[in-house]
Parts: C-alpha cells; sequence; structure tokens
C-alpha cells in the first residue's frame, strides 16, 4: 500500500486554481522529494493532506485511507513540520513538545531527550523567547520523537543553520532506514538531493516531472572541461553543445545528455588529452527545466 495516493485533485479558492489536476504517488518506505517556485501549489497540497483543507474535486488518500472523512484515524501515524512554526508564548518548549505527543498518542522519551541534545534546544525556556530557529526546532524534535508512520514536512529546515540542517537531514535518513515515509518540500535543492529517492516538481498545481534523479537527468546537462592535441575551433556549433568557452588548452561547455556519446566520438579525433566531467544537478535541472518553461509562455504570448 502507498503512503500517499492523490488522483486528479483540485483545490480552487474563487476563480484560482491552487491545485489543477494533481497526480502524486508517495510509495512507503520513500523519501519524495516535492519542490516547485512559491505559489506552485505545495503548501496546499500539504494542507488538503492534513484535512485542513476540502478538496474542490479528485481524491487524496494516505495509506489507503480518505484524508477528509478519516482525518482523525490518519493523523494518529502522521507527522508534520511547516516552515513557520507558531508557539504558545506562555508555555516551554519542553512542555509543548509533550503536549503535541498527548495530542498524537505516541511519543518515545529516549529519542524525545536525544533529540533536544542534538538539535541543542533548551526545552525550559517559555516559548516567547525562541529565536524562529529554535521555534522550528521544537516542531522537529516533536515530530521525530513520535512514532509516525509518515512525515509531512514543508520547508522543515526554515531558519536553522548548517550544523542543525544536518541534524536533521540524519533524522529523516533514520526514519528512512525504519522503513517510514516522508514527503518533503524544500527550497534547498542540496537537501532534496541527498535525502530522495524520487523527485516531483510541480508548477501551477500540476505535477509536470516526476521519478528518480537519474530518471530526469535527461532535462539537464552534464558540464564538460577538455584539453586537445589539436584545436576544435567549431565546437560551439556542434549539436548538443551549448554555452562554450574556449580556453587557453581547450574548452569549457554544457551538453546535453543524448548527444554526449556522439560530442565524445567527435572530440576523440582532435586528441583528447584531459577530460574533466560533472553530472548535473538538482538545481541545474530545476533552473534549466524552468527556464525553458518560461520561453515556452513567451512563445504563446503569455
Amino acid at each position: 500500500m502507498n503512503a500517499i495516493d492523490i488522483k486528479e485533485l483540485t483545490k480552487k479558492f474563487g476563480k484560482y486554481h491552487a491545485l489543477d489536476g494533481l497526480n502524486l504517488t508517495v510509495k512507503s518506505g520513500e523519501v519524495f522529494g516535492f519542490i516547485g517556485p512559491n505559489g506552485a501549489g505545495k503548501s496546499t497540497t500539504i494542507r488538503l493532506l492534513l484535512g485542513m483543507l476540502r478538496p474542490t474535486s479528485g481524491e487524496a488518500s494516505i495509506f489507503g485511507k480518505d484524508v477528509w472523512k478519516d482525518a482523525v484515524e490518519i493523523h494518529r501515524r502522521i507527522a508534520y513540520v511547516p516552515g513557520d512554526v507558531n508557539l504558545w508564548p506562555h508555555l516551554t518548549g519542553g512542555e509543548v513538545i509533550d503536549l503535541l505527543a498527548n495530542l498524537h498518542g505516541t511519543l518515545n522519551k529516549n529519542r524525545r531527550d536525544e533529540l533536544l541534545a542534538l538539535f541543542q534546544l533548551d526545552p525550559t525556556k517559555k516559548c516567547r523567547t525562541y529565536s524562529k530557529g529554535n521555534r522550528q526546532k521544537v516542531a522537529l524534535v516533536a515530530a521525530f520523537s513520535s512514532e509516525a508512520d509518515l512525515f509531512l514536512l514543508d520547508e522543515p529546515t526554515s531558519g536553522l543553520d548548517p550544523l542543525m540542517e544536518q541534524v536533521f537531514q540524519d533524522c529523516v535518513e533514520e526514519v528512512k532506514s525504519e522503513g517510514k515515509s516522508v514527503l518533503l518540500s524544500s527550497h534547498i535543492l542540496s537537501e532534496v538531493e541527498r535525502l530522495c529517492d524520487r523527485v516531483g516538481i510541480i508548477r501551477n498545481g500540476r505535477l509536470i516531472e516526476c521519478g528518480t534523479l537519474s530518471q530526469l537527468r535527461h532535462l539537464t546537462r552534464t558540464r564538460l572541461v577538455v584539453e586537445t592535441r589539436e584545436t576544435a575551433d567549431s565546437l560551439m556549433i556542434w549539436k548538443g553543445v551549448h554555452d562554450a568557452k574556449q580556453t587557453e588548452n581547450g574548452w569549457i561547455f554544457q551538453a546535453d545528455s543524448d548527444e554526449l556519446e556522439t560530442i565524445m566520438r567527435q572530440l576523440s579525433d582532435y586528441g583528447i588529452l584531459k577530460l574533466e566531467s560533472a553530472p548535473p544537478t538538482l538545481e541545474d535541472l530545476f533552473m534549466r527545466h524552468y527556464e525553458q518553461q518560461d520561453d515556452s509562455l513567451k512563445g504563446r504570448g503569455q
């Protein structure tokens, strides 16, 4: 059974379509990266999964249960961390963590104490004194010390420093090793790239690309640095070569993945002395894909 199943999900606010026929699946035991620009529909999707919003049309289920009709039962098995945590100002961090645990119904006290130390959070301070980063830590400790089977994380590391981001990533890898599922919405693409088994790109309320990073590499290019025995003067007009810059001893350029083999054969005619390649990153993929989308819209006069 999948952790999340979304079929043709639509959510309208007046005339505005926040979601427009979204289809999405998160498999049990996987970490799924959910990325897209602001306003693409990421947070709306998560709120619908939490039963905080009712869909205009379509279906959404968690562990086979309807997210609206079976919300109470579902919430016993999920943990949620938003990107901007608001806490009760007169309670301490520890009191909030225990309160959230009691609402959820499960709490691993040993894990809670371990996480408080790892996140360097003082649970005796009033929440009104906490910085944004410390408020995020309260929510993260509460989530990861629960016995949840699915973690819905919407920009969970907002406000955390790099050291705490590393602690968070370790927590995600730990729950994954336990066979639990994670939906991670994040603007930190290096975080998504490290943690996620699959990635979905959402735009204008629709999932426009989905797959493993290796499956999505076709959307972007490989960066190559090459030095040849003989000068390859015509390289900048070769098919599949982009942003070519000539150096003292060779070239630096981007190559389309489906043309890479042909480009290498052509380069070998000039005698390759040195070759460095870097695989495309998720950020490369994301940015190029959106550049293509923007160009397409401009071409249609939008």
